[in-house]
């Protein structure tokens, strides 16, 4: 009676929880359903993609909401993927518990129960686990290369070698296919490998076409044609099957200003990464192309450094709102937005090096750094006349502008905000402020300057002011960057720094922070891939194999006896536990992957309904079972790229046999935090319907039951 009692009262946290999760299942899959977030104060409408963003625009009033914002924030803070995975399963397993509860399983069975069975699982598809290296090297002796994405060139209206401004975008009209050139075909620069002299193709994807700037007096030609560029020390790779090229032929590109040599990824060092990018990518051609870029450039400036790890504290991204989707590009440098007023400074420090301050803060009157403590009690006092008629602040700005104006300082990045007051001022006199800079950007600045980071400008010296930097106006090919607005974007280049900018851009405004989430999310995939050096199977293969695994455990009976249930079990208690109990919740569990696997069939449109996703997940199970080893069975088929297919399979691969990857760990992640939430959840209801007191001892009753079972 006492376990009916406590179950035949609602619980209201994972009826919550299942309820917002409910408004996620079309962001599932990687063919994701966008929805419109509409904005009552302002009317304003933002197009949102990801379960983050989702769950910051609902209203989270109740815990429980409090509680899934909280995970999904963690799990975004650490890896900025799996969220809408970790927001799904929370809503199966939610539902799950629910009819657990119903059928009067008690809280203790469930939570302990769920939980092995999920590390049970982790362990399992330990086996579906390939090394970075592994796929690199498949990837590389495979047939699959990247397709032809169409492209053309523009004008680079720059001689500067420090800062050539090089700019491709797509064209609908070039039919004829491209030839592969090795990357390491690109000529050696004498000073120091100057990298800002080469530049990868912003949006015509990995190897497609990439641009490096001669010498000044250079008067050669810069046509790529099949048999017009020659490798000096690499033999040239065709390739007749493609995603990314046409099959063999000749191509041409050329420049109306400035002199170029075009080289493309032909060898399998330099394929790697940007091969791996796209197994990750699941689809998002945009962002992929922009990975390959930056990918294909930091590998060339890793022949010099001697390290080819992939630096994700390098990239930033500046959106461009009012040029075609098309423009999005990588440009060298760091490139950001600043005020018309601004741009006027600019045109004066053209072609000039300038001196370079990092403020590490804010820089306003009332900003004072962490951990400084105002004393108590103490009040100041104008002694002098004329100082009283002075208003409020402007002892402060005429101090700091004098401080700049001192140390000839032309361009101040700031971490934080900014005082207008002395922005105004500053613009006055031809001093450049940018803020809400990036910490990384400022080391990087910092290190090739030589500039130090300073907290407040009253600590500034002669060693803290950088050298060096320049500053142009960014602009596109024919100009139109300069027609946003509000906001103008800039270039800032240093001889030797390493960033490099990705350039979004879109005329919908309301999908401007969708494209940036996006980037981001690919991004960071490819960054944890890396770090974890291996990859999950994708296409639904993880999954597939916990639902087998689940419910080979919840056909088998726990015997005590038995020790090989105790070790699929680590508590000594739970192999003991009532069959009727662990079957029922394990089958809950799993059901939790099972609606996964539904609900991605169906938002790719591979299913007209779940009822039929699920009855092609039952039909491979049952072949899985039958086959004696289900991760062999899955493995095939993921290798002949038809997992979970039938016909017409959900994610399995992105055509011509290029296989999609998952991350690791934080797939992994998300799981984990998607029970605990909803084990936590469960928890807290149950304590709130029947007391602390009485849940300790509903907990002690059904442990020592199952011990003596």
């Amino acid at each position: 009676m006492a376990f009916r009692d406590v179950n035949a009262r609602r619980h209201i946290g994972l009826q919550q929880l299942s309820s917002l999760a409910l408004a996620g299942r079309t962001l599932l899959g990687p063919m994701k359903s966008c929805k419109f977030i509409v904005d009552e104060s302002t009317n304003q409408s933002t197009l949102i993609c990801s379960a983050v963003r989702l769950i910051e625009s609902l209203d989270l009033t109740s815990a429980a909401g409090q509680l899934l914002n909280e995970t999904i924030q963690a799990q975004n803070k650490e890896f900025k993927t799996g969220m809408s995975t970790l927001l799904f399963l929370i809503g199966a397993w939610s539902n799950a518990v629910l009819e657990c509860l119903q059928q009067n399983v008690p809280v203790s069975a469930i939570v302990s129960v769920m939980s092995e069975g999920l590390n049970s699982c982790c362990e399992r598809v330990q086996c579906l686990q390939i090394s970075t290296h592994d796929v690199n090297k498949e990837l590389c002796s495979s047939s699959v290369r990247p397709n032809a994405f169409k492209s053309k060139t523009c004008q680079i209206g720059h001689d500067d070698l420090l800062n050539p401004q090089i700019f491709l975008h797509f064209q609908k009209d070039i039919s004829a296919p491209e030839e592969v050139i090795p990357i390491n075909s690109c000529p050696q620069q004498e000073d120091d490998c100057n990298f800002n002299k080469c530049l990868v193709s912003p949006l015509t994807g990995f190897g497609s076409i990439a641009s490096l700037v001669k010498p000044a007096g250079d008067k050669s030609t810069s046509v790529i044609s099949g048999s017009g560029v020659t490798a000096s020390s690499c033999n040239r790779q065709k390739l007749t099957h493609s995603r990314y090229f046409s099959t063999l032929g000749k191509s041409h590109f050329s420049s109306q200003q400035g002199n170029f040599q075009g080289y493309l990824s032909g060898q399998c060092e330099c394929y790697g990464l940007g091969h791996l990018a796209m197994t990750l990518s699941h689809g998002n051609q945009t962002s992929m192309k922009l990975l390959q870029s930056i990918v294909a450039y930091q590998q060339e400036r890793a022949e010099c450094s001697g390290s080819s790890r992939f630096n994700i504290a390098e990239i930033v991204t500046c959106c461009l709102l009012g040029l075609p989707e098309s423009y999005s590009c990588v440009s060298p440098g760091f490139v950001t937005l600043v005020s018309p007023e601004q741009a006027t400074v600019i045109k004066y420090f053209e072609d000039k090096p300038l001196r370079i301050l990092l403020m590490d803060g804010d820089l306003t009157e009332q900003y004072r750094h962490l951990g400084f403590n105002r004393p108590c009690n103490v009040r100041t006092v104008l002694e002098h006349p004329s100082l009283q008629e002075v208003r409020a602040g402007d002892l402060w700005l005429s101090s700091m502008l004098d401080i700049l104006i001192s140390f000839k300082v032309n361009l101040v990045l700031v971490k934080g905000n900014v005082c207008e007051n002395l922005m105004e001022r500053c613009i006055a006199n031809s001093i450049l402020v940018i803020g809400s800079v990036t910490r990384d950007v400022l080391c990087a600045f910092g290190e090739v300057t030589s500039a130090q980071p300073v907290t407040y400008l009253t600590q500034l010296n002669a060693s803290c002011v950088g050298s060096g930097a320049q500053v142009e106006l960014w602009e596109a090919c024919d100009g139109r960057a300069m027609d946003l607005g509000e906001l103008v974007p800039v270039g800032i280049k240093v001889r030797g720094v390493p960033l490099l900018t990705a350039v979004l851009t879109t005329t919908v405004a309301s999908k401007m922070q969708l494209i940036e989430d996006q980037f981001w999310t690919l991004v960071y995939r490819l960054h944890h891939a890396l770090n974890d050096e291996k990859v999950f199977l994708g296409g639904g293969a993880v999954e597939l194999l916990c639902l087998s695994h689940i419910q080979m455990l919840a056909e088998q009976p726990l015997q005590p006896a038995n020790k090989n249930t105790v070790k699929e079990f680590h508590n000594p208690w739970l192999a003991a536990s009532a069959t009727e109990y662990k079957s029922v919740v394990l089958q809950a569990l799993a059901s939790g992957w099972k609606q996964y696997l539904s609900v991605v069939m169906c938002n790719t449109a591979k299913a007209a309904s779940e009822l039929e996703a699920c009855t092609l997940v039952d039909h491979h199970l049952k072949k899985a079972a039958e086959s004696g080893s289900p991760s062999a069975y899955i493995l095939k088929g993921f290798r002949r790229g038809d997992l979970l297919r039938g016909g017409s399979g959900p994610f399995a691969d992105h055509g011509e046999g290029l296989k999609v990857y998952d991350n690791v760990t934080a797939k992994t992640e998300a799981w984990r935090r998607a029970l605990d939430s909803v084990l936590l959840v469960l928890q807290t209801d149950a304590e709130i319907i029947t007391g602390p007191k009485r849940n300790q001892l509903l907990n002690s009753h059904v442990s020592s039951e199952f011990m003596f079972l």
